[in-house]
C-alpha cells in the first residue's frame, strides 16, 4: 500500500506490517458483512471499467459524443435491511463510484438508458408530457438453475453443485453460438450470477437499441419449452426434421446428456427410468425397454444408466416405420438440458439486472465474467469469495509503486477477462462509429 492510499481513510482494516500479516490471516472468517463490502468497494470493485462500459464511448469530446447519455442510466441500489431504491441517476463515472463507496449496496441492479434522467422522471411527468421511456438497452438473458429442478437429482432450489452446473455450461454453449451465428451479435458478456445461475449481456449497438417487440422475436428464436406439469413431453420440436439452430444444439446437448449428467444424476436408475419411459410415444417400445430393465439395475459391470441409455436409442432406432420415435429421442435430450431462460427477462427493456462484479450477500461469491470459450472449465464453488479476496489483500505484503491492488488477489484474472476481452473490443467498435 502507498502512503498516498493509507492516508485516505480506506485502509481501516487492512494490515500492510509484515510482523502481523501472519496473525491477521484469519482477520476474515468467511461470511459477508458491510465492514467486508466497504473494503471491497474502496480496493477491488472495478468502478473505472464499469463506467466505461456504461457509456459506451460517450466520455470523450469527440463529435458524436452524448455527454447525457452516461446520466440518463437508471441504477437501483438494494441496501441493507432490504432497503430498495430505484431510478437512480450519475451524472459522472465519479459520482457512480463515490455513491456506491458511500452508500454500499448489498446488490447493484442495472437498468435501461431513459429519454430524460430518471431520477427526474416525476418533473416532466407532471408537465404532462409522457417522455419518461426506455430507449437503449442491453439484450439480457437470465437463466437460473433452481428452473431446472424438474430435471436435477442432486440438489434444488438455489443450491448448485459440480453435477448439476453443466446445466449452465451447455446453456451457455448453446446460446453464445446462437448469438453470434445467428444473430451476428460480437460484444457478448457472460456473468456468473453469484449463486445459482449465470446472465448475458448482449452490448452491440443494434442489440442495445432492439426495441420490445424485436426483443420478444430473438427470445422466441429460443423457445421450444410447451405445456405443463402434466404433459408427456414438454417439448415443441416441429417439424419432420430439426431447423439447423436445434440441430447443431441437440450436438451439443446431447453430448453434455451423455457424458455428464446421465450418470451423474442417475437419471435412467431403477428409481427414475418411468420418467423417461413416459416420454416415449410408443407404449409397445416403453413397455419392451420396462420389461428389459425391471430388477436388472445391477446386471451389468457398466454404468446402467448408459446401457439403458443405449438401449433405448437403439430400439427407438430400429422402428424404420416411425420416425416419430427418433424424435423422442431427441425430446427426451432437450427437455433434460435445454436452456431454460427467463422470457420475461430478456422481452422487456425496462427489467433490471444485477450488476457485474456485485458480491451476494447469500453466498459471498462475486458475480465474476465468465468465458464462453472456457466455460467447462468454470467451478461456480470456487470463484472468489469476499473474505477470500480481503486475506489475499491483506497478506500480499507492500504494495509496490504502480501495482494495481486486484492484481495481487484471485479478482485479477476475472477483471483482466473483463478489460481485454469484453470492453476494448466494445470501446474500440464504439470509437469506429458502432454507436
Amino acid at each position: 500500500m502507498t502512503k498516498e492510499e493509507a492516508d485516505n481513510g480506506r485502509d481501516d482494516m487492512l494490515i500492510d506490517n509484515p510482523e502481523v500479516q501472519e496473525k491477521e490471516t484469519d482477520a476474515f472468517p468467511e461470511g459477508f458483512n458491510s465492514s467486508y463490502l466497504k473494503l471491497y468497494y474502496g480496493w477491488l470493485f472495478p468502478h473505472a471499467d464499469m463506467s466505461k462500459w456504461m457509456a459506451y464511448g460517450n466520455d470523450g469530446k469527440h463529435p458524436a459524443c452524448d455527454e447525457s447519455y452516461f446520466g440518463r442510466r437508471e441504477f437501483s441500489f438494494t441496501l441493507d435491511n432490504d432497503i430498495y431504491v430505484r431510478f437512480q441517476s450519475f451524472k459522472t463515472a465519479y459520482e457512480l463510484e463515490k455513491a456506491i463507496k458511500e452508500q454500499c449496496p448489498f446488490k447493484i441492479d442495472i437498468g435501461p438508458v431513459y429519454s430524460v434522467d430518471p431520477a427526474k422522471r416525476h418533473a416532466y411527468s407532471q408537465s404532462g408530457d409522457n417522455i419518461f421511456t426506455p430507449v437503449e438497452r442491453e439484450l439480457v438473458f437470465d437463466i437460473d438453475i433452481s428452473d431446472y429442478d424438474d430435471v436435477r437429482y442432486c440438489c434444488s432450489g438455489a443450491d448448485v453443485c459440480l453435477d448439476c452446473w453443466p446445466l449452465m455450461t451447455v446453456a451457455i454453449k448453446v446460446i453464445d453460438v446462437a448469438l453470434r451465428d445467428d444473430f451476428g451479435f460480437n460484444h457478448i458478456l457472460w456473468v456468473y450470477s453469484g449463486r445459482r445461475g449465470v446472465h448475458c449481456w448482449v452490448c452491440d449497438a443494434r442489440a442495445r437499441r432492439l426495441n420490445n417487440e424485436q426483443r420478444s422475436a430473438i427470445a422466441d428464436y429460443f423457445r421450444v419449452y410447451k405445456g405443463n406439469s402434466n404433459s408427456r413431453s414438454k417439448i415443441s420440436l416441429v417439424g419432420p426434421v430439426l431447423h439447423p439452430f436445434l440441430m447443431r444444439s441437440f450436438n451439443v446437448l446431447s453430448d453434455y446428456f451423455e457424458k455428464k449428467l446421465l450418470c451423474s444424476q442417475q437419471l435412467l436408475s431403477d428409481e427414475r427410468y418411468e420418467n423417461i419411459l413416459d416420454m416415449i410415444s410408443d407404449e409397445s417400445v416403453s413397455s419392451e425397454l420396462r420389461g428389459k430393465w425391471q430388477g436388472k439395475g445391477h446386471s451389468t459391470a457398466n454404468d446402467i444408466n448408459i446401457v439403458r441409455w443405449e438401449q433405448l436409442k437403439r430400439l427407438c432406432g430400429s422402428k424404420k416405420k416411425t420416425p416419430s420415435l427418433l424424435r423422442c429421442v431427441q425430446e427426451i435430450v432437450f427437455s433434460f438440458t435445454y436452456p431454460r431462460i427467463d422470457m420475461e427477462v430478456s422481452k422487456h427493456m425496462n427489467h433490471l439486472l444485477k450488476s457485474p462484479f456485485c458480491v451476494h450477500p447469500k453466498t459471498g461469491r462475486v458475480c465474476i465474467p465468465i468465458n464462453p470459450s472456457l466455460c467447462d472449465e468454470f467451478d461456480p464453488t470456487n470463484v472468489p469469495t469476499l473474505s477470500k479476496l480481503l486475506r489475499e489483500m491483506n497478506t500480499g505484503g507492500l504494495q509496490a509503486e504502480g501495482e494495481i491492488v486486484w492484481d495481487r488477489t484471485s479478482m485479477g484474472k476475472p477483471i483482466r477477462y473483463f478489460k481485454e476481452s469484453f470492453l476494448q473490443p466494445l470501446l474500440k467498435s464504439c470509437k469506429n462509429g458502432d454507436w
